[in-house]
């Protein structure tokens, strides 16, 4: 997968790849299959996958074609490079087709004020040395006489050929579970929705009433007053910190918070060191001391009675910053 901050997308792979078993690529295909099939049974039982896959992705599951301005949804940089390279190839066009002499205006096109020649680019995918675009012409220099062809075979390496039998493989995978044709009635947002969960987390009114208080707390304790009013104040990359660090997850499922299944649970931590002195609210000096854990397959949140909201806020950001991915805190 190409790791791109707008979501995952297969990287591609020459179609003449070696796809044997025990090859690299064979492992490739199998590991896209295992996706396949792992995505189909989340959507199955009602599961949440942390699996931030790109629109252009989910595209493809769809069986929807892909064309050149679906790169930036995936690639932002290199979307927007072969863009400014098509404006490039359709001004030659126009030129072309205009009566007179435009053949110097056409050699005199630039790229950011460079001509394509000296920008150095061969028919080999950029980023992937080994994946030549045309046989033979992997050496050749990319000039504006050729360019087109040249961006029309990059998007082809890129989202249609070059990944085509990934592709296959997930939905080979993903039909083992159920039939993959089920999934043409959501568009590729609403199909994001129902995998990976809502973009949007809580809304403040709605704390108290979709979250469980027990085994020392309720929804008065000065603790729980504390943690509500700093559940509210969460920017929204600490909402999906906290999400993450509590259920495993960093988006709720469809419903929120009053979906989440168990019910997202607060229940009073004991200090782990020996308590000394104890106040009329149950407050120890030694709670202090101890950072929030979790059992994230019951949403399960083990708070300790801090002694103000502002070390609460403290402990809580540190544990769901520090321990979201392990299970240090679990």
């Amino acid at each position: 997968m190409i790791q791109a901050p707008l979501g995952l997308f297969p990287r591609p792979w020459p179609p003449k790849a070696d796809a044997s078993e025990g090859s690299r690529f064979f492992k490739v295909l199998e590991y896209f299959r295992l996706i396949g099939q792992v995505t189909a049974k989340v959507l199955q039982d009602g599961r949440l996958l942390d699996l931030p896959l790109s629109t252009a992705f989910y595209k493809l599951i769809l069986g929807q074609e892909l064309d050149l301005f679906d790169i930036v949804s995936f690639d932002s940089e290199f979307g927007k490079t072969l863009q400014e390279l098509r404006v490039l190839v359709e001004r030659k066009k126009f030129l072309e087709s205009t009566p007179g002499e435009n053949q110097l205006e056409v050699a005199d096109l630039r790229f950011r004020g460079a001509a394509i020649e000296d920008l150095c680019l061969d028919f080999t995918l950029p980023g992937y040395p080994d994946y030549v675009l045309k046989e033979g012409e992997g050496s050749a220099i990319v000039n504006i006489y050729n360019l087109e062809e040249y961006v029309t075979l990059l998007v082809d390496a890129t989202v249609k050929s070059g990944i085509k039998r990934q592709v296959e493989a997930f939905r080979s995978g993903f039909n083992q579970v159920f039939d993959i044709s089920s999934l043409q009635i959501f568009s590729p947002q609403e199909l994001d929705y129902l995998i990976c969960g809502r973009q949007e987390i809580w809304e403040p009114e709605s704390l108290v009433d979709n979250i469980k208080f027990d085994h020392g707390y309720t929804a008065k304790s000065p603790a729980i007053v504390n943690l509500l009013d700093i559940m509210a104040e969460f920017t929204p990359d600490q909402q999906h910190a906290f999400c993450q660090f509590v259920t495993g997850a960093p988006r709720l499922p469809p419903g929120g918070l009053a979906a989440l299944s168990p019910k997202l649970t607060i229940v009073r931590k004991h200090p782990s060191s020996a308590v000394n002195t104890s106040n009329s609210t149950g407050v120890t000096e030694s709670a202090d001391d101890d950072l929030p854990s979790v059992m994230t397959c019951a949403n399960y949140l083990k708070l300790p009675p801090y002694s103000t909201k502002e070390i609460m806020r403290k402990k809580l950001l540190y544990a769901i910053l520090e321990g979201r991915g392990s299970f240090d805190l679990s």
